[in-house]
């Protein structure tokens, strides 16, 4: 499983539902919007480690959500999904910080081939001392949790048992075990 968010905003149910479960099978944790207001709130968050963005969304269009991003700072893979395949749509969204440009129809392998390969890319940019499960971040080195890119304010021994529990993912763990980490 490989645990990495995926922000899904598309219109189209059976794609948007196609796209989920395939992802979701790889072991993404998977997030939709179904128009461009809730995408770019969603993609404002922060938690997504990648984006597949659709152009054509109804209320905000790909493109203002792409450019959004980008003016606030973020350098997330953001990968363009659209029917609009002329030089100059694609130009215009590559422009606009889009990564990755695929037209549709596409090939679902291919697809998740392109986000792994920006996922392994941005992968070895990102600091090895966090951690990330649900829409929570655990910085060890700083010694913080984030939710949603919020700090979460954790006493010491909190986070000495939050971060226990976190490096023992799907162990069983004994209650002595548990107090002697609080030592």
């Amino acid at each position: 499983m490989t645990g990495n968010r995926i922000l899904i905003i598309e219109d189209d149910p059976v794609l948007l539902r196609g796209l989920k479960d395939n992802f979701a099978a790889k072991g993404f944790v998977v997030e939709t919007a179904v128009d461009g207001e809730a995408g770019l709130d969603r993609a404002l968050a922060g938690s997504a480690d990648v984006i597949l963005l659709d152009i054509m969304l109804p209320k905000v269009n790909g493109y203002e959500i792409c450019r959004a991003t980008r003016e606030s700072g973020s350098d997330v893979p953001i990968i363009m999904l659209t029917a609009r395949g002329q030089e100059e749509d694609v130009i215009l969204g590559l422009n606009l910080g889009a990564d990755d440009y695929v037209t549709k129809p596409f090939r679902i392998r291919e697809l998740m081939a392109r986000v792994n390969a920006f996922l392994r890319r941005r992968g070895s940019q990102k600091p090895a001392d966090t951690s990330r499960f649900g829409d929570l971040e655990l910085d060890t080195v700083a010694h913080k949790l984030y939710r949603g890119g919020e700090e979460v304010i954790l006493t010491a021994k909190e986070f000495k048992l939050l971060e226990y529990f976190v490096s023992r993912a799907g162990r069983a763990l004994t209650r002595d075990d548990i107090a002697d980490s609080l030592g």
